[in-house]
């Protein structure tokens, strides 16, 4: 029986089939369903579980080079919420590109990670490393 880290087998498995280069995405509460795409919602209510929650105990299991966030987040997000979730990512590098450009690494992606957040421009895009 697993008793510390991600607890759900779905996510977990998830995370077992992305290899190196490979991309994840984390995705808020409104990002549409994505056809070919393996899903795993996580959502629960408005709020649970946050992007930051999600992506911090994602990275404590999995080694990630580079994350890609919408740079409109940037825009309509205050500074601690841009705080938060650099501190979320931790070493892993951030980078900003326009909503439209992070849209088009999506099909590319092994799988979609839904989570109850409500804050705008908060989807992610993680490499593996």
């Amino acid at each position: 029986m697993i008793r510390s880290g991600i607890l759900n087998p779905h996510l977990l498995a998830l995370l077992a089939r992305v290899r190196h280069t490979n991309t994840l995405v984390i995705a808020d509460s409104m990002f549409p369903h994505w056809p070919g795409l393996t899903e795993v919602d996580l959502s629960l209510v408005y709020g649970i579980p946050t992007v930051p929650e999600v992506v911090r105990a994602v990275l404590q299991q999995w080694n990630a080079g580079t994350a890609w966030m919408a740079a409109e987040f940037q825009q309509f997000n205050p500074p601690e919420v841009l705080e938060e979730f650099r501190g979320a990512f931790g070493s892993t590098r951030l980078e900003f590109e326009p909503h439209l450009q992070l849209k088009a690494r999506v099909p590319g992606a092994i799988g979609l990670i839904r989570t109850g957040e409500r804050r705008i421009y908060t989807n992610v895009v993680l490499e593996s490393a």
